[in-house]
């Protein structure tokens, strides 16, 4: 499939929700099918159009098989898989480049009616995407990985050391790093979904300037209400075929239901009128009266998302 292709399928894709929900449907059906190492079963969990998830680093299980029956017992509908921490390393310490350990996650996964949303680079949070040198590598690592697993939405946060608002200067980097990447994202049909410290205009020049169906906007609830931003404003400014999934979620303190920043019955009728499919993911928002306690804080916030979200 040439390029031209790619975008035309991609739009059509990103029109009936293909991108938004992070998974294959039929009128998406158009790219090679992906030959993963042990394809899982269909979950046996019901097709809402929102499905809930959660980040395993988050879970205090990166990378790890016991993040599943932990998503389980917490209510999810799925887990973001992280791609392994990074430090020094020239690339991720990625477990998953094992097929007998891959095939473990993806069985475990299936034994237990869950699915992987996504992949994460969250090392990049406290690395820079722009100034890394083996940045090439690490990013294919998870490209490959995301195909050896049939995953179609990466997560890759521009951190702290590339935050584009305190330091403009590295865009250039960033724009031309992107755009390396992203023929092969099309390549390998996935979507690589961005974090920045941008506002959503500032976001939506960046995607235009990579100029690629292959990388979207991976929308965090908190970067806007953080800094004062409209957060229903900013999810129409990017609009439905720009956002490939979201981090539905707040910095630590209280609970997604006791949060005054964030109106999710309203959240829900704009992503709702905007045509918006896909998955929820949860990071933080944590209680601060004890914000280690996975299964009380995660369990909280699921429970609260699907009586918005998943409501009959």
């Amino acid at each position: 499939m040439n390029r031209r292709q790619f975008v035309k399928t991609a739009a059509a894709a990103a029109a009936t929700g293909w991108f938004s929900s992070g998974t294959w449907s039929p009128a998406a059906d158009a790219f090679p099918a992906a030959q993963p190492d042990h394809a899982p079963a269909t979950p046996a969990i019901p097709d809402f159009r929102y499905k809930i998830a959660a980040c395993d680093w988050m879970m205090l299980k990166r990378q790890k098989p016991g993040a599943f029956p932990l998503a389980r017992e917490i209510g999810v509908d799925g887990v973001e898989v992280d791609m392994g921490g990074l430090g020094d390393r020239p690339t991720f310490d990625n477990h998953l480049a094992d097929p007998k350990i891959r095939r473990q996650f993806l069985d475990t996964a299936r034994q237990l009616g869950l699915e992987i949303c996504s992949l994460a680079m969250s090392g990049f949070y406290a690395q820079s995407f722009a100034e890394r040198p083996t940045v090439p590598r690490m990013v294919q690592d998870c490209i490959e990985t995301m195909t050896a697993m049939n995953v179609k939405v990466a997560f890759l946060p521009l951190g702290v050391p590339c935050d584009l608002f305190k330091r403009p200067e590295l865009r250039p980097a960033v724009v031309a790093r992107l755009k390396t990447i992203a023929p092969k994202a099309e390549a390998a049909g996935i979507v690589i979904g961005i974090e920045t410290a941008l506002d959503a205009a500032g976001e939506v020049k960046l995607l235009e300037d990579v100029g690629s169906p292959a990388i979207g906007s991976y929308f965090n609830f908190a970067n806007a209400v953080e800094n004062g931003r409209d957060l229903i404003h900013e999810l129409r400014t990017l609009g439905r075929d720009r956002i490939c999934q979201i981090h539905c979620t707040d910095r630590d303190g209280v609970w997604l239901q006791d949060d005054s920043r964030i109106d999710m019955p309203q959240v829900k009728r704009t992503l709702d009128a905007m045509g918006w499919r896909g998955w929820l993911v949860i990071e933080r928002s944590r209680s601060a009266k004890d914000p280690r306690n996975v299964k009380l804080n995660f369990g909280a916030n699921a429970a609260y998302l699907k009586s918005i979200f998943q409501a009959k």
